[in-house]
């Protein structure tokens, strides 16, 4: 999908939208960053800050920055619920959707715990021009070295770009990453508002956002050009996110790490691409014999479809002998097999 009413010569509004819950310690860091941001040529900003049951000094924090800020800075307070990563999510960016009251103003997702790159604004602009939802690269930052996050980010970076390779989309970055996180999302108002916003879930709301995107036609780019840095803390806010994830791997190291075989991912991959070309071409005999779905079907979900993004993602299902669940040492020997066949790039 495309952005047609938009003039590449319009004034960029950006609303940053940030939920927070008991952050005191870690936002004078964001909204240092945040006052450090170059701007694109005439841009507005506006910073959005949902408090979420906040207990701390989070609110004087904001307030303190607000009497202060080169941008305007709307905040607001959700109080007694229990702690939702997607509900939090969606009523920070509806603030920002308040703030902006423009259907094509650029939403940016970030955390409380984590510092935008200064150049973070202008990378946005420039991946929303190829793109309807980009989601920014996003590095740990402090001292601590996590070495068994890191090689599993080293994999699932090698397992996206074998993806590029496999099925390139004209709108994926020259430089691409894996993480699917809302501390760096961008997309506009009118997009988001498409989507029906962040789900309520506890943790993976913004992976969920970046399927639903995809599986509706849009346009998503992984850029590892837009950079924010986020706090490697082992005690985290939402349940089940990524400082969880860090904990139990300093319990159990690399051990308990199950991920699915690259071999069925390329499965996949292969079969997106060929979903991809007989979408514009109408030929769909060949796709109807490899994934075990009828012509008439493929038809039915092919009208349904706006574009050939939709219809790859929503067609091709697991591999005919499921995903299998494998060691990451196991996956790492088949990926790096697998990127060194140079011949990986056409579906059956």
């Amino acid at each position: 999908m495309s952005n047609p009413g938009v003039s590449a010569d319009a004034a960029p509004a950006f609303a940053i939208c940030v939920p927070a819950r008991n952050e005191a310690t870690r936002l004078p860091r964001l909204f240092d960053a945040l006052e450090r941001l170059a701007l694109p040529s005439r841009a507005a900003v506006t910073i959005c800050v949902l408090l979420d049951s906040c207990t701390d000094d989070s609110a004087a924090i904001a307030a303190t920055f607000a009497a202060r800020a080169r941008f305007p800075i709307h905040v607001a307070a959700r109080s007694g619920a229990v702690a939702n990563a997607g509900i939090a999510r969606h009523a920070a960016m509806m603030l920002g959707i308040a703030a902006l009251g423009d259907p094509n103003g650029i939403l940016l997702s970030t955390d409380a715990d984590s510092w935008p790159r200064v150049d973070w604004l202008d990378a946005t602009m420039t991946a929303l021009g190829a793109a309807d939802l980009v989601a920014g690269d996003v590095r740990r930052g402090g001292a601590q070295r996590d070495h068994a996050q890191d090689r599993i980010e080293v994999y699932y970076a090698g397992l996206h770009a074998l993806r590029r390779r496999v099925d390139p989309v004209a709108w994926e970055a020259s430089a691409t990453h894996h993480h699917a996180s809302g501390a760096n999302m961008a997309m506009r108002v009118a997009t988001y508002s498409a989507m029906g916003g962040f789900a309520p879930l506890p943790n993976g709301e913004d992976a969920r956002l970046l399927d639903d995107a995809a599986r509706a036609g849009f346009r998503v780019r992984r850029d590892a050009a837009s950079v924010v840095h986020t706090s490697a803390r082992r005690q985290g806010r939402a349940i089940g996110g990524l400082a969880a994830a860090l904990h139990a791997l300093d319990r159990t190291g690399l051990a308990g790490v199950r991920v699915t075989h690259p071999v069925d991912q390329l499965w996949q991959y292969r079969h997106q691409a060929l979903a991809r070309r007989v979408f514009t071409t109408g030929d769909l005999t060949g796709l109807a014999a490899t994934v075990g779905l009828g012509v008439d079907h493929l038809r039915g979900v092919a009208r349904d479809c706006p574009n050939a993004e939709a219809f790859a993602m929503r067609v091709v299902p697991e591999a005919p002998g499921g995903m299998r669940q494998v060691p990451l040492t196991v996956a790492e020997s088949a990926l790096a097999a697998l990127a060194a066949d140079t011949t990986p790039a056409r579906a059956a």
